[in-house]
């Protein structure tokens, strides 16, 4: 009988070489092929080599670290499956590497190697494990703490906003608060997803109490591995935002997640200079090389069972837009470099 890791190539990230050497010698008891590199630098080039089906990787390495490799990979456009095995204790860290599409996360001291046998299948197999997405809130270890503090939750909330300005797949990106920040409800999130795309959501967390910042920080760990999945199907990498947003709306109701959460979505190809836009339950005032569109608002998530939305397509190489709804006011500008 075939082992069930046969002929699959897992590169294994660690550099602390007995950890290192326990996890070769377990995978390859169940066939894989290993190769090892003790920091993301050598792990980039192990992966033009090999070509790995799973990696499994540290955060804390010399050189270049854990989040640093996969954001590289990400960049790179590889959306190799990554298991981080890792002894942190920030939760910024997971919610970071949650956010770059890696597949679980398992925490140092690993005692339990069939659940490292669970979770490396479940990697390499998604369509024979029928486990929902919503378990990957799991990961929080502090999920069930953070829901009964909600200061905590709102402390770590505010420690992953992204920066004011940054350049991202060759665009310059920048917002601004147009609301004082003590009163601001509203949580920008942005992301790479490749060198020539990248995403953004705007939530409004003041209208489902305690709730919209732990559906804040659900959606900031999930929402890039969705839009990767959905950009993974589409011939000329353009996703379907109703789609995600429909699948968002149903692991607001997994993770019983109770009140109205308004929210817009955008995604901007810089190549091909598309944007897409698509709001349920924000306000938006877009425009597009000087040309004003507005967006009509769709109903928040979490009223309904379904997703009722309004969305734009538009073609620009410069635009702004301007978000607002009961928590506040924001704009959000991008010009290609």
């Amino acid at each position: 009988m075939a082992l069930p890791l046969t002929d699959k190539r897992i590169l294994i990230v660690e550099d602390e070489q007995v950890f290192r050497s326990v996890l070769v010698n377990y995978l390859k008891s169940l066939g894989a092929q290993t190769t090892e590199a003790i920091n993301g630098l050598l792990a980039l080039k192990a992966v033009e080599d090999v070509n790995p089906d799973l990696i499994l990787c540290d955060l804390a390495m010399p050189e270049m670290n854990g989040i640093e490799f996969v954001e590289h990979l990400r960049l790179q456009g590889r959306q190799i499956p990554v298991l981080v095995i890792s002894a942190t204790d920030k939760m910024a860290d997971i919610a970071k590497v949650l956010r770059l599409g890696v597949q679980d996360v398992l925490l140092k001291p690993l005692t339990d190697l069939n659940r490292l046998r669970e979770v490396v299948l479940a990697c390499l197999y998604p369509n024979m494990f029928t486990s929902q997405a919503i378990e990957e809130i799991e990961l929080f270890k502090d999920w069930d703490a953070l829901s009964q503090n909600p200061s905590e939750a709102v402390r770590l909330l505010k420690q992953l906003q992204p920066p004011v300005q940054q350049t991202i797949a060759h665009c310059r990106i920048n917002y601004r608060q147009l609301t004082p920040a003590e009163s601001s409800g509203l949580v920008l999130d942005i992301a790479a997803l490749s060198d020539k795309d990248l995403a953004f959501y705007c939530l409004d967390v003041t209208r489902a109490g305690d709730n919209g910042v732990l559906a804040a920080l659900l959606l900031r760990a999930l929402f890039n591995g969705l839009l990767q999945e959905h950009l993974a199907n589409q011939q000329y990498r353009l996703p379907q935002m109703s789609a995600l947003l429909k699948q968002v709306n149903q692991l607001l109701r997994q993770a019983k997640l109770e009140g109205q959460f308004p929210l817009l979505m955008g995604y901007y190809h810089a190549e091909y200079k598309n944007l897409i836009l698509i709001s349920a339950g924000l306000h938006a005032e877009v425009s597009a090389d000087d040309k004003p569109i507005q967006l009509t608002t769709g109903i928040p998530l979490g009223t309904l069972d379904a997703a009722y939305m309004n969305q734009i397509n538009q073609q620009c190489e410069a635009w702004q837009c301007q978000m607002w709804g009961s928590g506040g006011r924001l704009r959000l500008m991008l010009n290609i470099e």
